[in-house]
């Protein structure tokens, strides 16, 4: 969404007095956010379940999206980013303790990447929007208001879903709730057999774990496994460089270096957006069958390289706005896969019990 608008916000007449510099701010306002959101709540989620935290969290993000919209000025604008960064950072932690429990380990990793890949079809959907109401039909101070709602709308849309997906049984057996965990379980194994005609093992007994508290994460992180923590800490920092860097700043670098219309920027957010799902889409079985190492490393040194020749394009001033479209969906078709299996890998690294708070943590 802040892609889309972007160049509309620092237009004269938006409603808005914000400056191109400002979006850069907005952004690390946001990241600042989902650290603090995901730290808060990734202890909340290990203690009180994945379910009721990833809509509590949706929530947040849904009620600081529609803030936004009403913005009147800069300071304003970074404190509904705030919020809804700290939405977005619970989710995070939530949604993937909740994948990594509830999908088997086999398929676990294109399932997590798919899902985590998603987030374009949001992007896609959204940037559709924005192309509508950024097209003139509507006032210069009301079109990327409506385009805030419409996010806001598709948030609704996906808490709807999310009724129907249960709470993890893994969670609920180390939390003492064991008859509530069964239940869940059986419902799952007698759909399975229905659908297979075979009858599945039953598995041994386990026994049940309480909660590890965060300086405990801390302490295995640094002290026990230092090379997982760099490994960890790599993606996540890798991951928030460039997708803030790129993404929230990339409708001002279409207007002010390519001269792109604010109105049409939304087309190449959204050219941008199917690359970066078409990556996790079709590479994420490989993340299964090669395997995370060669897959993570593979992904990630290959948009390196091509960002060297974006790079190189740049310096020698080859690039219009098609081929610096062209050339960008290639590294992030890549680098979108390397980065959403930053959660997978941080999720599958730490114990059960601490899966969300992990996540967090990095």
């Amino acid at each position: 969404m802040v892609g889309s608008v972007a160049a509309r916000l620092t237009q004269s007449g938006s409603g808005i007095n914000i400056s191109v510099g400002d979006i850069g701010i907005a952004a690390a306002v946001y990241v600042a956010g989902a650290c603090v959101g995901a730290l808060f709540f990734g202890q909340l989620c290990d203690r009180f379940g994945r379910k009721k935290l990833f809509m509590i969290t949706l929530g947040i993000y849904i009620a600081s999206t529609v803030v936004t919209a009403f913005s009147f000025a800069p300071w304003f604008f970074f404190l509904a980013r705030f919020f809804t960064g700290s939405g977005i950072g619970g989710e995070y932690s939530a949604i993937n303790s909740a994948i990594d429990e509830l999908i088997p380990a086999r398929v676990r990793g294109r399932v997590d990447l798919i899902i985590n890949g998603s987030y374009w079809l949001g992007s896609i959907a959204d940037s559709g929007a924005a192309l509508f109401l950024l097209s003139g039909i509507f006032p210069k101070d009301l079109g990327w208001r409506l385009a805030f709602d419409v996010g806001a709308v598709l948030g609704l849309a996906v808490m709807f879903v999310r009724r129907s997906v249960p709470e993890s049984p893994r969670w609920l057996f180390i939390h003492g709730r064991e008859e509530e965990a069964e239940r869940i379980a059986e419902g799952v194994e007698h759909d399975i057999e229905t659908q297979t005609g075979q009858e599945l093992s039953h598995p041994d007994k386990r026994r049940q774990r309480t909660a590890i508290p965060f300086r405990e994460i801390g302490r295995v992180a640094f002290k026990t496994s230092p090379k997982r923590s760099i490994l960890c800490l790599s993606l996540f920092f890798g991951q928030a460089f460039l997708y803030n860097g790129v993404t929230f700043n990339l409708g001002t670098l279409m207007t002010t270096f390519f001269g792109v219309g604010a109105a049409i920027v939304p087309v190449f957010l959204i050219i941008y957006a199917v690359g970066n799902f078409a990556g996790p889409l079709l590479l994420g079985r490989l993340f299964d069958t090669v395997g995370r190492r060669p897959m993570i490393s593979g992904t990630y040194l290959g948009s390196a390289v091509l960002s060297v020749v974006l790079a190189g394009l740049f310096v020698s001033e080859m690039l219009n706005s098609a081929s610096f479209i062209i050339v960008l969906v290639p590294v992030f078709f890549l680098a979108s896969s390397g980065a959403s299996a930053a959660y997978l890998t941080v999720s599958e690294i730490f114990p059960m019990e601490t899966r969300a708070l992990a996540i967090a943590f990095f």
